[in-house]
C-alpha cells in the first residue's frame, strides 16, 4: 500500500510538471515564431511606390472608419468618469473644480490611451487577423510568395505604418470628446458648473501627460498590428481556424497591452 501511494504521488507530481511545462513551451515557441515574423516584415522591402497607396488605404480602412466608434465611446465614458469622480468627491471641503481636474487626468493618463487601445484591438485587430487568415487559407499569400514578393512585408508593413500614424489622432479625439462628455454631464446634472469644470481642466496642466499618452498609443498600435497580423498570417486550416486565429490575436494583444501599460507607466511616471 505504501508503494502504491508513492507511485500515485509520483504520477501526480509528474502530471503537474507536464501541465505547467507544456504551456510554457508553447508560449516560448509562439514568441520565437513572432520574432521571426517581425524579422520577415522588416527585411527585403518592396519599392516605396508600392507601399504608399497601401498605407493610405489602410489609414482609411482601419483608422478613419474607427472615428465614429471611438467618438461615441469617449463621450459617454467621459460623462461616466465625471459622474463617478463627483460622487467620490462629494465633500463640502473639496472645491468643485477638482471634478474637472480628476476627469482630465483620468482621460489623458489611462482611459483614452489604454482602454481605447483595448477597444481598437477588438475592432482593428480582429479585422487584420481575419483578413490575413482568409488570404492564407485561400492560398493568396502563397501566390505572392511564388511571385517572389515578401508577403509579410508587403501585407503587414503598410498596416503598421497606418495604425501608428492614425492611432495618436484617434486618442487625441478621444481625450477631447471625453472632456466634452464630462462637461456635458457635469453641466446638465448641475454637479459641476461650466466655469468650475473648465477651471479644473486647466488647473496645473502637465503637458508631459499628453506626451506619455501618445507614447503609449504608438507602442500599443505596434502591438495591435503585429500580434494580430502574426496570428492571421500563420493560420492553418479553414474558416474555423480563421475565427480562432482572430480570437487569439485579440486575446494576446489585450494581454500584452496590459503588461506593457504597467512597464511604460513604471518607466515614464515613477
Amino acid at each position: 500500500m505504501h508503494k502504491i501511494k508513492n507511485v500515485k504521488i509520483y504520477f501526480f507530481i509528474l502530471w503537474i510538471n507536464i501541465t505547467i511545462f507544456i504551456p510554457s513551451m508553447d508560449i516560448l515557441i509562439t514568441a520565437g515564431r513572432y520574432i521571426l515574423f517581425l524579422k520577415a516584415i522588416f527585411s527585403r522591402f518592396e519599392k516605396r511606390a508600392v507601399y504608399f497607396p497601401k498605407i493610405i488605404h489602410e489609414i482609411f480602412d482601419l483608422g478613419i472608419s474607427s472615428i465614429g466608434f471611438v467618438s461615441f465611446i469617449s463621450v459617454f465614458v467621459g460623462a461616466v468618469v465625471t459622474l463617478q469622480v463627483a460622487y467620490n468627491l462629494e465633500n463640502p471641503l473639496l472645491p468643485t473644480y477638482l471634478i474637472g481636474l480628476s476627469s482630465r487626468d483620468t482621460l489623458i493618463l489611462e482611459f483614452s490611451p489604454t482602454l481605447i487601445s483595448l477597444v481598437l484591438a477588438g475592432k482593428i485587430g480582429s479585422n487584420i487577423a481575419s483578413s490575413l487568415g482568409t488570404m492564407r487559407v485561400t492560398e493568396q499569400i502563397d501566390a505572392l510568395e511564388v511571385m517572389g514578393i515578401n508577403s509579410a512585408s508587403y501585407l503587414v508593413l503598410p498596416k503598421i505604418f497606418a495604425i501608428i500614424f492614425i492611432n495618436p489622432f484617434l486618442i487625441i479625439i478621444s481625450i477631447a470628446l471625453g472632456l466634452v462628455g464630462g462637461w456635458l454631464a457635469g453641466n446638465l446634472t448641475g454637479i459641476c458648473p461650466t466655469e468650475e469644470f473648465l477651471m479644473g481642466v486647466q488647473y496645473q496642466f502637465i503637458p508631459f501627460n499628453v506626451t506619455y499618452a501618445l507614447i503609449k498609443t504608438v507602442i500599443f498600435a505596434f502591438i495591435i498590428t503585429t500580434v494580430c497580423s502574426f496570428f492571421g498570417y500563420t493560420t492553418k486550416g479553414g474558416a474555423l481556424e480563421v475565427g480562432q486565429a482572430s480570437t487569439k490575436g485579440v486575446v494576446y494583444t489585450s494581454i500584452l497591452i496590459i503588461i506593457f501599460n504597467y512597464f511604460i507607466t513604471s518607466l515614464l511616471l515613477s
